[in-house]
Formats: C-alpha cells, structure tokens, sequence
C-alpha cells in the first residue's frame, strides 16, 4: 500500500511555511493548539471571538492547512478527529468514499465533501476530497496522488493575491474554487471529443461511434451528477448564516457560483449534443442500409426482364419460331442489353441513381 502523503502549509500575512511528514508523531508539533473548551465556551457566549471566528482558534495566529493523501490509514484519520474534536459520522464519511458533495455546519467547523476527476487516457476517474474548516485551520483529504490544489499551493508560496492575509475561510472558498475550476480543461476535452465524434458520423459511421456515444454520455452524465450537489453546496456556503464565513468571502462564493452555474450549462448543452449525436447515427445508418437496399432493388430490377427473356428462349418446345433462327442467339442478347440499357436510363431520369 502506498504511503500516507501528508503536507502541512502554515501562512500568514507575512510569511508561508511548508513541511512534508510521514506520520501523526511528527504532525502533531505542527497543529495549533485548541483552547481549553471552558474559556471557548466562555468566550463565545461572550462574544470574546472576532466575526466569522466562533470557534476554538483564531485566524489572528495564521492559518494551518494540513492535506493528507490517502485514506487506507484509518488510524490517522481517527487521530486527526480526536485532536480537532470531529463528530465521528464526518469522519465515516472520509473514509467512505463516494458519497455526494454536501456541506454540513457542525458546532465550530464546516465539513465539506466535494468530488472532481482525473483524466486517464480518455477515462475520467472520479475522486472524493473531504474538507474540514474551522478557524485557524483547514483539514483536508485526497484519495490519491495528483493534486488538485496546486494552483492554491503556488499562491501562499509566492504571497500572491488575497490568501496570505485572509481566514481558513477563505482558504476554503480558494480550495473550491480550484475544484470547480478544474472542470473546465475536462470540458474542453470533451469539447473537442464531440467535435470529432461529429465529423466521424457524418463521414463515416461505424459501430465504434456508437460506443464512443454512450462513453461520452456516461461522462457528460458523471460530471451533472456531481456539478449539480457542488453548486448546491457553492450556493448554501454563499446564502447561509454560518459566522465560520465571513461577509467577505461570501462575495467571492458567489463569483465560485457563477463560476458553478457556467459549468453546469456547458454540461447541459454538451449533452444535448451526445443525446442528438445518437439521432445522428441512427440516421446515418438508416441511410446507408437504404443506399444498399436501393442498389440491390436497382439489380434486380435489371435481372427481373432479363431472366425472362432467358425463361422464355430457355423453353425446349419444338416450333418455337426463332428457335432455328442463325441470328436468334445474338438477337436475344441485344434485346436483353436494350432492356438493361432501357432501364438504367429511365432510373436516371427519376434520380434514382
């Protein structure tokens, strides 16, 4: 089994901190400490935490991301949930992949599941990212290798943009709004997928386009089923009364959501395409069975005549009247190429050839 790959990034306004470990004894160091829940509750029946900051930590300390790959290592998903204080349930969903992307608010912290894919070889591979966010610190985890946050990675390394100065909240939004905006490559794939698919049933149709049809509508049918819950999650996190969120990030959940909405309609439009591409083939085929079945009906046709005219010379009565005749053999067959003539010209004449 691969080994558990765990990053640990620690940021604030002025700088970013990056560390790799292999395991929770060395993670631990790392964690912010919780405050004792006696003082937490105190404070926040006081309102002793700043706004969109109810719970154990604060973002004024920096915010903690810690990123685990791979979830066969039950023990360090357990132990993660006991030191943040995780409901089990949430962490049965971790480790049970392939569930819907939902977003539940529990008290102090936001649990996220969300789902993306990899594109291997034309076959989009689906993966559950489960995402934990509390004040202060943002708990994430991938089933594989292949990071879907780099993009993010690459902005708290160079300090570029707002992500440095702002929340875990924040830092959620730009997590998934690097999801959502994952989807857009995999859509101009299957952009040009269709545009080939096209051209291939107009030119020349084969039972290899029908199974490229019903491949490309099982793709178009795994990216609504999970672009349709993500954009219902976008919208509950954007219009929701959660104080883990502030005012400010909402504006930018709401721009995640355009972002959302615009794949969804793609999605949509794509298949649209897939489902009259299935009509397009049907058609092509229908087409060319009757273009085989008008040359066949055109054949014989032709033959019908000229089988008669052979029945009939082919008869051995005694007195038939050309029967003798020198010239009764090449005249049967001009008449017989007459006749075939005959009938291709009248078939040209109604374009039926």
């Amino acid at each position: 089994m691969e080994t558990v790959e765990i990053t640990v990034m620690q940021y604030d306004a002025d700088g970013c901190q990056e560390h790799a470990v292999g395991s929770f004894e060395e993670l631990l160091p790392l964690l912010p400490e919780a405050l004792p829940e006696a003082d937490a509750d105190s404070a926040r029946h006081a309102g002793g935490f700043p706004p969109g900051d109810p719970g154990h930590r604060s973002d004024a300390r920096g915010v903690t991301w810690i990123d685990v790959t791979g979830l066969h290592d039950v023990e360090l998903v357990a132990a993660l949930g006991r030191h943040f204080g995780l409901h089990p349930l949430a962490l049965e969903d971790v480790v049970n992949t392939g569930q819907r992307p939902k977003v539940e608010d529990y008290e102090g912290y936001l649990f996220l599941i969300l789902r993306h894919f990899h594109d291997q070889e034309g076959e989009l591979l689906p993966e559950q990212i489960s995402l934990f966010a509390m004040p202060g610190v943002v708990l994430t985890f991938q089933e594989v290798p292949g990071d879907a946050f780099e993009p993010v990675r690459e902005r708290l390394r160079r300090g570029s943009g707002r992500v440095r100065s702002r929340g875990s909240d924040y830092l959620t939004y730009a997590l998934i709004d690097a999801l959502v905006d994952r989807f857009f490559p995999l859509l101009e794939d299957l952009g040009e997928r269709i545009e080939d698919l096209e051209e291939e049933l107009i030119h020349d149709p084969s039972s290899h386009s029908l199974d490229h049809i019903y491949r490309l509508r099982r793709d178009l049918l795994q990216l609504r089923r999970t672009s349709w819950p993500k954009r219902e999650l976008i919208n509950s996190l954007h219009r929701g009364d959660s104080h883990l969120v502030s005012d400010e990030t909402r504006l930018f959940l709401r721009d995640c959501y355009d972002h959302a909405v615009e794949v969804m309609e793609i999605i949509e439009t794509y298949r649209e395409l897939a489902a009259g591409m299935l009509d397009v083939y049907l058609s092509s085929v229908s087409q060319r069975m009757n273009e085989v079945m008008k040359v066949l009906t055109i054949m014989a046709t032709l033959f019908i005549p000229l089988t008669f005219i052979a029945g009939v010379y082919g008869m051995n009565f005694k007195y038939m009247p050309e029967l003798a005749w020198r010239w009764g053999y090449p005249a049967s067959l001009g008449l017989m190429a007459v006749v075939a003539i005959g009938l291709l010209y009248y078939f040209r004449r109604k374009d039926w050839l």
